[in-house]
């Protein structure tokens, strides 16, 4: 009796050595998307020699149960997170333990800290996009990419990490206050944060909405973050040069028509037009202003349909209303070798050597000396 018993634990051990077994080539399977496939059939034939065809049939099915959740495994590690995220979205995934609700409410909007603490989304944070460094000052150029100290300082101060999925809070308000949200998602986008999302209308679709508000500041709880750089995405000075000499790339001006001709421009900007060769594509084309949220995808394809297809750079005054093309174009559109030109006209006017393209006119002039003009 003893020994029956000797051999039915013995049985037992085996059997869960070659559970692991399964385990470990399910594993690999997912990792590697191809399976071993005689060692998996050698471990299936010694369960069944060894148990029988009641204990294999279990265990086939075991396998297949746990083959089902390596593939379910598989299919939620490589979902990536959508740029536009519904308000049902966002209450549908609020719990979620790697969910960073980001409020960037600034006086871009009009709002501000002021306006996060009255009321926010429950559970968001905040940063303000104006003022807490997602552009900074740098060789005397006003807003600018951080350096990789700065925003790992910024983004882990936020509670941000590499494995945070963010969603980007607008305000919800105007074209402007968008391109605060498209600009900080690129931001993300650039240093590494692989799952970020825009909140689709912002806060004000989350009141019309009648969904609950809280107020009070809330602290976010810091954590370590190391900046990995997509180059991909960002276009500078050298490259537009390049692009200038050898016309390798579609130049894209989300700015107003009237600073496009000349007609006005940034008070940070050295020079009156546009970058040679670019095409006119306003941010506020892309948006619904009487919705205040981006116009369908069908609409926004139509509208960028006006730039070739291959390499293009967006670029304003100031690298925010161009986030919104990039955005659109890179993110929306599918147009993988989109980059946006940050530094824009502010940084490419600071160099006097490089070229403009106006339509300016000595009345132009004539009228802003008179107040009555730009």
């Amino acid at each position: 009796m003893y020994v029956l018993k000797y051999l039915h634990y013995q049985k037992i051990i085996l059997f869960w050595r070659l559970h692991l077994s399964l385990h470990r080539r399910i594993f690999y399977f997912k990792n590697n998307l191809s399976t071993p496939v005689s060692d998996f059939r050698m471990t299936m034939r010694a369960m069944k020699t060894l148990f029988g065809f009641r204990t294999a049939a279990a265990a086939r099915r075991l396998g297949a149960a746990i083959l089902f959740s390596a593939a379910m495994a598989v299919s939620v590690a490589g979902a990536h997170a959508e740029p536009l995220v519904s308000v049902q979205w966002l209450t549908d995934h609020g719990a979620a333990p790697d969910l960073v609700v980001l409020d960037i409410r600034s006086a871009i909007d009009g709002g501000g800290v002021q306006a996060y603490t009255a009321a926010h989304i429950p559970g968001s944070v905040h940063s303000d996009y104006d003022k807490a460094g997602w552009r900074v000052t740098r060789n005397n150029v006003p807003f600018m990419v951080p350096t990789a100290p700065e925003l790992e300082k910024l983004i882990g101060d936020l509670g941000i990490d590499e494995t945070s999925h963010v969603v980007v809070v607008p305000a919800g308000v105007n074209v402007l206050d968008f391109g605060s949200a498209a600009r900080a998602y690129w931001t993300l986008k650039y240093v590494g944060v692989k799952n970020v999302s825009i909140l689709d209308g912002g806060v004000a679709a989350w009141r019309r909405a009648g969904l609950p508000l809280e107020s009070g500041l809330k602290g976010p709880s810091p954590k370590i973050f190391t900046v990995t750089v997509d180059k991909s995405i960002l276009a500078e000075a050298s490259d537009v040069e390049t692009i200038e000499d050898k016309g390798s790339a579609t130049l894209v001006d989300a700015r107003p028509a009237s600073f496009f001709f000349g007609k006005e421009k940034a008070p940070a900007s050295q020079a009156y037009g546009h970058i040679p060769g670019a095409l006119n594509i306003d941010s506020a084309g892309f948006y619904d202003a009487k919705a205040n949220r981006l116009r369908p995808k069908a609409e926004l394809a139509v509208i960028a349909d006006a730039v070739p297809a291959g390499p293009a750079v967006s670029y304003c005054n100031t690298g925010h209303w161009a986030a919104t093309d990039w955005f659109v174009l890179h993110e929306l559109l599918g147009r993988k070798e989109t980059r946006l030109y940050a530094g824009s006209m502010v940084e490419w006017t600071s160099n006097a050597d490089r070229p403009i393209e106006s339509s300016r006119t000595k009345w132009d002039d004539l009228k802003k000396a008179l107040g009555l003009g730009s």
